[in-house]
């Protein structure tokens, strides 16, 4: 699942960055990795999204281990996460 797919409330594991289709004004794909992975958006922390922009829904405030962030959705589409509560075995594979 995409974190920027989820719903307010979501809480989850990050699976995987990934930014190869994911468009930012520009910036490359290794770029917006760096930088994600420099606000701690890294494989295994915890997230939760707290709150969402009343426009399309967007940015999203997204609270990562102990820090809360604004991303826009189209870069939370970079990473991939798994559900809290979920039992799936795909989920919990690394």
């Amino acid at each position: 699942m995409l974190l920027g797919k989820a719903a307010i409330g979501f809480k989850g594991t990050i699976k995987a960055v990934d930014a190869s289709s994911c468009a930012a004004h520009g910036l490359s794909p290794a770029e917006i990795e760096r930088r994600l992975a420099e606000m701690g958006f890294t494989i295994g922390s915890t997230v939760e999204i707290r709150h969402e922009g009343f426009w399309r829904r967007d940015p999203i405030a997204v609270k990562v281990n102990d820090t809360t962030i604004a991303l826009r959705r189209r870069v939370a589409n970079a990473i991939h996460v798994c559900p809290l509560q979920q039992n799936e075995p795909d989920c919990h594979k690394t």
